[in-house]
């Protein structure tokens, strides 16, 4: 019904920039929330920001200041750009969104697939 798909990921020496997307698409009434977490090998998934429908937005502590989460409302997109990029940012990206499908006007959780991003030393 809803699929969420990113893009942007890659390798980057440290002090580096990337821009990460992920744009939601199938039976969608309205999304709310957008976001992105980062799972690191052997560690635990982390919430790294999140924007509301409002634009509202939500960073944890190690990512701000560095960067910046937007969406734009038309394309159904939300975008992660990462400036000043840290070895430490080495992770798999994932974006969420609580979408209210157009069907059913129930609201779930959607994710997507994961991209890597790779930041070298």
């Amino acid at each position: 019904q809803v699929q969420l798909v990113e893009s942007g990921g890659g390798l980057v020496q440290a002090g580096g920039s990337l821009r990460v997307s992920c744009a939601a698409s199938g039976s969608i009434f309205s999304i709310n929330t957008m976001g992105w977490y980062r799972q690191a090998p052997g560690k635990q998934r982390e919430l790294v920001a999140f924007i509301t429908s409002g634009g509202n937005t939500v960073y944890v502590d190690s990512v701000k200041g560095r960067f910046t989460i937007s969406r734009d409302n038309a394309k159904n997109t939300v975008y992660l750009q990462m400036n000043s990029l840290k070895p430490e940012d080495t992770a798999v990206y994932s974006c969420y969104a609580w979408v209210v499908v157009a069907a059913t006007r129930i609201e779930g959780t959607y994710w997507g697939q994961g991209t890597q991003v790779t930041v070298s030393s």
